[in-house]
């Protein structure tokens, strides 16, 4: 069936993700647990979708506890010791929507999502009148909101002197990202704070593009930095106070630079993805720590993965993957409002510049390729053997997708999205243009034949 992409279920709300999706999700999942959080974010279909979620969720027998329109952070921590269904589509436009499952904290593996796609394919019916699950309403927001204050307090220095901009994008940072700011002390400049579902002020998914009006406002205010949102508030992009984006993989390896260094264990580790650039490498090894890398959309599974075969004195101290961060101390899923606590914190005790000065930036590029979903495999495939002839020169790992490593410390990764039509090339040389061009003619070249072939 394939219903599960990188990032739980995606797709149009009248061709894909509809009521009777919802609803037998919620059959084959209720059989999970006891117990379901139930969420949703400010689209507009969110709610129709969550009352076919939670029919579905209690006719399977689970009780349901359902929390209201929330960011899917704020659903991740209600999930801790149970389970838990977001109704989100994340970044994805007001078109679609999209379900993501918990357990405890945590996204679905893939060995869940594929029980739960053969249970659907089976046919999931509704068990005995009798068993059916109540249901009730609690609001957790404002606990979320407090854990997180809590948490960032005990990391970097008081920010009662800055001034920080947030561009909400019209999405569930709204009710939150600000307000746990003003909590800690900063002075916030809020944009877009406003939940609306069709996304007026910009797209849904934080850019340097989408974002150039609330650049703008960073580079014209008196903010010292500032933080832009997608739909769920997972996704944090950066904006330094020129306006200029601060590049997601610099963010990235500020955070796992600081927590490796402030580990109180010998072998600390940063689980990461093979898309991410090596100065994170390079700043959390100067700390004294190790990166263990895993596919994208399944940090939570490289965690699992590192504390398998972990000693006493080994920890996985952060996890985060593009725009998308895990803060493993605070709790097991991705947090960008967390993110934005913990950046302003950090970024009191020492300055964004400062920060960023210590950290080599090579240039670094990412390209999205037309692929038709249904080519993705074969393409692939073709090109497990159409870039190392490409590029003989280089070391070739197809863990991942297919990742091309040079002497000089170039690299380049090609792989599937897993949520769009597209081959996705990232590339990070002083070479870039070049890198790139090449790369992606092979791409392209392989698309064209497999499409040639199938035709």
């Amino acid at each position: 069936m394939e219903l599960f992409g990188t990032a739980g279920i995606r797709g149009d709300v009248v061709s894909k993700v509809t009521p009777d999706l919802a609803l037998r999700v919620g059959q084959a999942t209720g059989r999970d647990g006891e117990t379901f959080v139930l969420g949703y974010d400010g689209r507009v279909t969110s709610p129709a979708l969550a009352d076919a979620m939670a029919a579905g969720l209690q006719s399977a027998g689970a009780r349901v506890v359902r929390i209201g329109r929330v960011p899917t952070p704020t659903l991740a921590y209600a999930s801790q010791g149970r389970h838990g269904v977001m109704i989100t589509a994340s970044h994805n436009p007001p078109t679609d929507n999209g379900i993501k499952l918990f357990a405890d904290g945590t996204e679905y593996g893939d060995d869940d999502e594929t029980r739960i796609e053969g249970r659907i394919e089976d046919g999931s019916t509704p068990t005995a009148w009798r068993d059916w699950g109540d249901t009730e309403s609690v609001d957790y927001l404002d606990e979320y909101r407090g854990a997180v204050a809590d948490y960032a307090e005990s990391l970097g220095g008081d920010p009662s002197g800055l001034t920080v901009a947030v561009d909400c994008g019209n999405g569930m940072a709204s009710v939150a990202t600000p307000q746990v700011l003003r909590e800690l002390g900063a002075d916030v400049l809020a944009t877009e704070a406003n939940v609306d579902g069709t996304f007026p002020g910009r797209e849904s998914k934080p850019t340097p593009e989408t974002l150039a009006d609330f650049r703008e406002f960073v580079a014209e205010s008196d903010a010292d930095f500032g933080f832009g949102h997608d739909g769920d508030a997972d996704r944090i992009v950066v904006v330094d106070a020129d306006g200029d984006v601060i590049h997601e993989d610099t963010i990235l390896a500020m955070l796992a630079e600081h927590y490796t260094r402030t580990a109180d264990v010998s072998d600390p580790v940063v689980v990461t993805t093979p898309n991410a650039s090596g100065r994170i490498d390079e700043r959390v090894e100067a700390a004294g720590g190790r990166v263990e890398r895993i596919h994208l959309g399944s940090l939570h599974v490289g965690i699992a993965d590192v504390r398998a075969d972990a000693t006493d004195e080994t920890e996985v101290v952060f996890a985060a993957e593009p725009w998308k961060h895990i803060h493993t101390a605070f709790g097991g899923w991705i947090d960008g409002v967390a993110s934005a606590a913990v950046l302003t914190r950090l970024f009191a005790g020492e300055s964004v510049g400062d920060r960023r000065a210590v950290i080599s930036e090579r240039p670094y590029e990412k390209v999205s390729v037309e692929c038709p979903d249904d080519a993705k495999a074969e393409t692939m495939e073709q090109l497990e053997s159409d870039l190392p002839d490409a590029f003989p020169e280089a070391d070739v790992s197809t863990e991942y997708g297919v990742r091309l490593s040079f002497d000089d410390g170039s690299w380049t990764l090609v792989r599937p999205s897993g949520t769009e039509p597209y081959v996705r090339v990232y590339a990070e040389s002083d070479d870039i243009d070049a890198l790139v061009a090449d790369t992606t003619q092979a791409v392209r070249d392989a698309v064209a034949v497999v499409s040639a072939a199938d035709a």
